[in-house]
């Protein structure tokens, strides 16, 4: 008797089950086999640089309120050594107001560490090590990076060290809210699975290069995982080590982006069709000596327009610190040009 269900291909309509069974095609074992000895190789290469990083942190007067809760709080989270004297990449977010943190490499051994710098808004930090043969993990480059190539993250999710999972880049140029306010730009967006304890491994590409420091993933969601390119890391690292800090322009206001009335636009042939409303001045900040007054819209600095507040922040660098800048203002409906000296940004001690 014939069976009642038969399976349908091209090749053959109506073969019994015994007759369809077919083995895996040699090419695509072989292909799997290229796959499984990419992540390997790749991993073997990385793995002796990614430390387990454990914090301890001691709270401050208004968390500690009840003399019966704990006085400290202990964290954990991923990093990997860069060079070969000892310098760590991380995320911010893992040693911030750290009071001692212990690096275990490895190898098993186990480590004091410092911090060298930490910069909440890109949400990286370099401490260091001392020891001697230290393993390191090479920087690759971020204009290499394509959509769908083959990436690896390592870290130490929920405390199991050295976890490797693998996927691909699901999307260049992505922008985060870092946990200071400021936006982090050209995030790169992985399938790769990343868990809590994930923060501040690297993301490695097939030839064992960093191409990221992964740091964020979406609750609740399913393969949207982020991290942070290594360019981003370059220039941030550098600064860290050489100021154990990143210089930034401030100017003293807070603000919204707004959408500026069409009539507004036309009328001063502006080149932009939103800006940045002022909503509170510090005292004694650059912009209450520059004139500003709540209520303006900036739409300019310099000869570069100002859209949104990450306009804003994207071009209050360095270079402006102690500089005379030219600050472009809607006031009502005038257009105003104003002088202002962009100070150094101070991070808030309590971020």
């Amino acid at each position: 008797m014939e069976p009642l269900f038969q399976t349908i291909s091209n090749s053959g309509i109506g073969r019994k089950d015994s007759q369809i069974s077919e083995t895996v095609p040699p090419a695509d074992e072989e292909l799997l086999d290229v796959y499984s000895k990419a992540v390997v190789s790749a991993s073997e290469k990385v793995i002796p640089s990614v430390v387990n990083i454990s914090v301890r942190q001691s709270l401050n007067g208004r968390q500690a309120i009840h003399p019966r809760m704990p006085n400290q709080t202990f964290g954990s989270g991923s990093g990997f050594i860069f060079t070969p004297d000892g310098f760590i990449l991380t995320n911010s977010h893992v040693v911030h107001h750290a009071n001692q943190i212990e690096v275990m490499l490895a190898d098993g051994r186990s480590l004091p560490a410092d911090i060298i710098g930490d910069d909440p808004d890109t949400d990286l930090a370099v401490i260091r090590i001392h020891a001697p043969d230290l393993a390191h993990a090479r920087l690759g480059d971020s204009q290499s990076i394509r959509v769908g190539q083959l990436v690896i993250a390592i870290g130490n999710p929920y405390g199991f060290q050295c976890t490797v999972t693998a996927g691909v880049v699901s999307a260049l140029g992505r922008s985060l809210r870092s946990r200071s306010g400021r936006q982090i730009d050209s995030i790169i967006q992985t399938d790769a699975a990343l868990n809590p304890g994930n923060s501040g491994g690297p993301l490695i590409n097939s030839r064992g290069e960093v191409i990221g420091v992964n740091t964020a993933i979406i609750q609740g969601a399913q393969g949207l995982c982020f991290a942070i390119a290594v360019d981003t890391v370059k220039f941030v690292a550098t600064g860290l080590i050489k100021d154990g800090k990143i210089r930034r322009g401030y100017i003293g206001v807070a603000g919204q982006s707004v959408f500026l009335h069409r009539r507004l636009v036309l009328f001063h042939n502006l080149l932009v069709n939103s800006g940045v409303l002022t909503i509170a001045i510090e005292n004694n900040s650059p912009a209450q000596r520059a004139g500003l007054l709540e209520g303006d819209v900036i739409i300019g600095l310099d000869d570069y327009p100002v859209e949104s507040i990450d306009d804003l922040h994207k071009l209050l660098t360095q270079h402006r610190i102690g500089l005379k800048s030219m600050l472009t203002i809607i006031r009502r409906s005038e257009k105003l040009v104003l002088e202002i000296v962009p100070e150094e940004s101070k991070i808030r001690s309590d971020e």
